[in-house]
């Protein structure tokens, strides 16, 4: 986050102004825009805030980011990049979106270059001089004609919203919560304090972020896991049942076999003493004939 005081007014780079760009030649754009720093000087910037600060920032980074590219839009979301408008002293915001715009990584985003300036910017506060973010940056980034800036106030765990009422409006009125959210008519969504933290909803689904999105992988891949062990027990389970009726119908047909097979000896004994019977009588049928 950039200083509130402007010690010197010519102490930083400052991109051209648009006349002085409209002037350039397109080596002369390039040169400049190769030229300008990606990064600021520590007197620049305010001091370092800790975890509470880069948790909170990172969240809102990880959540906007995920939505967007499901969303397969053109959203450009950065964090601390270094932001040159046209003859105005640079500033790095915590986070900024800007729509229909290619999301390949920046180390820096000149207005006159990229052809457009910031949509959305995010400021977290933590401790510190609240006059930086709460009345400059409110001043500056209507000036410039930032569409919409949210302060999230993490120390006292509140959140602040502002929207210029026209695009050639240079002043931001306050957005009202409803119902403890506030609506963003940039980003599409809403904004919310909730449980500690900055959350942003689509509608009723909720934005996660990276940790949460992984945990909820987690869950999903546990609830699969206990699915295919269920599945690989049914299906051993199956096997098994499958085997054991095997096992049953070859010792049915076995039987059946051994069954037929008795069945059949039966049958040859008993016609073979059927035989033998008939030649006994026909041979004493015989003798009978032969006696005087």
């Amino acid at each position: 986050m950039a200083r509130d005081e402007e010690p010197r007014e010519d102490a930083y780079p400052r991109a051209p102004s648009r006349e002085e760009w409209a002037r350039m030649s397109e080596v002369e754009r390039a040169r400049v825009v190769e030229e300008l720093p990606g990064e600021v000087t520590w007197d620049e910037m305010a001091m370092p805030e800790g975890d509470l600060h880069s948790q909170a920032k990172m969240g809102a980074l990880q959540a906007l980011k995920g939505y967007f590219s499901r969303q397969q839009r053109r959203v450009y979301v950065g964090s601390e990049l270094p932001v040159y408008y046209p003859a105005e002293r640079r500033f790095a915001p915590d986070l900024v979106v800007v729509l229909d715009a290619e999301a390949h990584p920046r180390s820096k985003w000149v207005v006159s270059h990229e052809g457009k300036g910031l949509d959305w910017v995010l400021e977290v506060h933590v401790g510190g001089d609240r006059k930086k973010d709460a009345e400059y940056n409110v001043e500056r980034y209507a000036r410039v004609r930032i569409p919409e800036y949210f302060i999230y106030d993490r120390a006292r765990q509140r959140l602040y919203g502002y929207r210029l009422p026209s695009p050639e409006a240079r002043e931001y009125v306050p957005i009202a919560s409803e119902g403890g959210r506030f609506s963003s008519e940039v980003l599409g969504l809403e904004l919310q304090v909730e449980e500690g933290r900055l959350r942003f909803w689509a509608g009723s689904a909720l934005l996660l972020e990276y940790e949460e999105l992984i945990d909820r992988m987690r869950e999903s891949m546990k609830g699969l896991q206990q699915r295919a062990d269920a599945d690989a027990r049914q299906l051993e389970e199956s096997e098994q049942l499958r085997q054991e009726s095997e096992q049953l119908r070859q010792e049915s047909e076995q039987r059946l076999a051994e069954e037929t097979r008795r069945r059949e000896e039966e049958t040859r004994r008993r016609e073979e003493l059927e035989r033998r019977l008939a030649e006994s009588l026909a041979e004493l049928e015989r003798l009978k004939q032969r006696e005087p």
